[in-house]
């Protein structure tokens, strides 16, 4: 007779985002999309870390990365906000405190052509 494989892989779980943190999220880029500041957006779970993607343009790398790392709880907080260069705009213990750094800043495109 034939062996029995299981369903389940022996990995440990993926970190995730839970809905009270999602909506949070979602509530933020809801408002990016209707002020003409993201475009499209990307979820991914891994064993350490989860992250919630903003893009501008969907051809593009993500201009803000929304990231949970349940590692860093106790340390400087779970919960980080990073630019399109990897600088960190934002770290924090709490999701809601962590998203206001997209209310108090304007997001806009600085253009570096100077017209004469």
């Amino acid at each position: 007779m034939g062996s029995v494989t299981p369903l389940r892989s022996a990995r440990s779980p993926k970190t995730a985002f839970h809905r009270t943190e999602m909506s949070a999220i979602l509530d933020v880029y809801g408002k990016m999309v209707m002020a003409g500041q993201a475009r499209d957006y990307a979820i991914g779970m891994f064993e350490d870390y989860a992250v919630f993607a903003i893009f501008r343009r969907h051809a593009e790398a993500p201009t803000w990365r929304i990231e949970k790392v349940p590692a860093l709880r106790n340390q400087q907080g779970a919960y980080v906000v990073y630019g399109s260069q990897d600088q960190v705009l934002k770290r924090g213990h709490e999701i809601k405190t962590v998203l206001k750094v997209f209310e108090t800043r304007k997001f806009e495109i600085i253009s570096s052509n100077k017209s004469s």
